[in-house]
C-alpha cells in the first residue's frame, strides 16, 4: 500500500528496507541524535535495524503505530520517515506524529508533502480525529514544516524529553480532522 503525492510517496516500512533504514539513520546520526532521545550503539547496526521494522509491523498489526518510509517518486530512494504512534482510541482518536528526513533533502518541502499524506492515511482509514506532534523551540525548520501541514501551535511541555543527558522543553502542536479537510 503506497500513498503518492507529487514528489514523494509514502509506504508501510518492509523487512527489505532494513539496509536503508539503517543508512539513513548512521548517516544522518549527528543530526538526529540533536532532536531524539539517546539511542544505544546497537541501534546502529542491520540486526537492530530489522528488529525495530519487525516491532514496527507489530505495533500497526495491533493499532499502536503506522511507521512509514518516504521515498523519492523519481529513484524510489528512501530519504525519511513518518510515523503516528501512542494511537489512542474510544473518546480520543489521537496519536503522535514523528518524522526524519536525510539532511540532503532539508528544504525541499519533502517532508511537508509526507505529512499530508499520512495525514491523510490517519483521518481518512485510520479514523483518527486528532494527531499531535512535539517539537524543540530551536528547532525551527521542523516547526515551519509543522504549521504549513496545518497544526496550530498550543503550547510549551516543560521538560517532555530527555535528549543528550538534559530534558527538554517541547513546543506542542496538534491539527484536528476537521481542520485538515477543511484546508483542501
Amino acid at each position: 500500500m503506497s500513498y503518492m503525492g507529487e514528489r514523494v510517496h509514502i509506504r508501510f516500512i518492509r523487512a527489505n528496507d532494513a539496509e536503508a533504514l539503517l543508512d539513513l539513520m548512521q548517516n544522518n546520526r549527528a543530526l538526529f541524535e540533536q532532536v531524539v532521545p539517546k539511542r544505544n550503539e546497537s541501534f546502529y547496526t542491520l540486526e537492530q535495524q530489522e528488529k525495530i521494522i519487525d516491532q514496527w509491523t507489530k505495533s500497526r498489526d495491533e493499532d499502536k503505530r503506522y511507521a512509514f518510509g518516504i521515498f523519492l517518486n523519481e529513484t524510489n530512494q528512501l530519504i525519511g520517515e513518518v510515523s503516528f504512534f501512542e494511537v489512542r482510541r474510544g473518546a480520543l482518536q489521537n496519536c503522535i506524529l514523528g518524522y526524519c528526513l536525510d539532511q540532503k533533502h532539508n528544504g525541499k518541502g519533502y517532508m511537508t508533502e509526507a505529512i499530508d499524506l499520512i495525514l491523510n492515511f490517519a483521518f481518512k482509514e485510520a479514523g483518527l480525529h486528532r494527531v499531535e506532534a512535539g517539537v524543540l523551540p530551536s528547532n525551527q525548520g521542523s516547526i515551519r514544516v509543522l504549521e504549513k501541514a496545518g497544526f496550530k501551535k498550543e503550547g510549551l511541555a516543560k521538560k517532555l524529553l530527555e535528549i543528550n543527558g538534559k530534558r527538554e522543553d517541547h513546543l506542542m502542536f496538534a491539527i484536528l480532522d476537521e481542520d485538515f479537510f477543511s484546508a483542501k
